[in-house]
């Protein structure tokens, strides 16, 4: 299983949370304390956390479903959006449109228009049908709905959770999330109120070594449970075919 042990995570500076005086209350059970006007974040809490959202974010994973990755800050970005090509998730790391989620129909439409475009952009006679400024306006038009919706762009019903770096910074996208009854999956920082998500993973999510860390572990968790399911279905079917043959083989006889 998807985890990490202790020294990794001071190692990749996982404990240093903010400044006392932007703390969130709410954070208090995670702190272990207070060290030049900063609050230093319980790692053994972290590793509890992190396990519990690794188990759970696997078996989501497994179950077939998408876990759409959300990390708009620049220090996230290409941490998160590596990992998400990698696994083949969807993600958003430029903004966070919104209704993306709450509106997913109109999203869709966008998706549909940006996949149009790269279809005539594809067809050498439609091109060249096409008046000079009219091709500078699609392309311009498919740059920007790529920046916003690239990372989405093969996403064709709801994701079943969603993975967050940064509380304060994705709140829009975790109440759209809420209003779905969709789970999110989130780092906390000691500025965060990590009763806003269902699995907080208490953490810097200002320095990138920590947030390649956390976002490891968590797409490890993932790998796993798409390889579980590979597993079982390569398992049915084997069972399937193995009772078709039985059953041929009665009816010969």
């Amino acid at each position: 299983m998807a985890t990490t042990n202790y020294k990794q995570l001071l190692d990749a500076g996982v404990h240093f949370g903010h400044l006392t005086r932007k703390w969130d209350p709410k954070m208090a059970p995670y702190i272990f304390m207070e060290k030049n006007g900063i609050h230093i974040i319980d790692l053994n809490k972290t590793v509890v956390a992190l396990d519990e959202a690794a188990a759970a974010i696997r078996q989501i994973a497994k179950s077939g479903r998408k876990i759409m990755f959300v990390a708009t800050k620049k220090q996230a970005q290409e941490i998160v959006a590596d990992e998400a090509k990698r696994l083949k998730m969807p993600y958003v790391t430029d903004r966070w449109l919104g209704g993306m989620l709450t509106n997913f129909a109109t999203v869709r439409k966008s998706l549909k228009k940006m996949a149009t475009i790269d279809k005539m952009m594809k067809d050498p006679l439609m091109v060249s049908n096409i008046a000079k400024r009219e091709r500078l306006m699609l392309t311009r038009e498919r740059e920007k709905l790529g920046r916003v919706l690239g990372g989405i762009a093969d996403l064709s019903r709801l994701p079943a959770a969603l993975f967050v770096v940064d509380v304060k910074r994705e709140h829009i996208a975790i109440k759209e999330a809420q209003k779905l009854g969709l789970p999110v999956f989130a780092v906390c920082d000691t500025n965060s109120n990590p009763e806003l998500v269902d699995f907080p993973i208490p953490a810097n999510d200002d320095a990138s070594k920590s947030i390649a860390l956390i976002v490891g572990v968590i797409g490890k968790a993932i790998e796993e449970g798409l390889s579980e399911r590979k597993i079982d279905k390569e398992d049915a079917d084997r069972k399937q075919a193995d009772e078709a043959g039985i059953a041929e083989k009665i009816a010969a006889e």
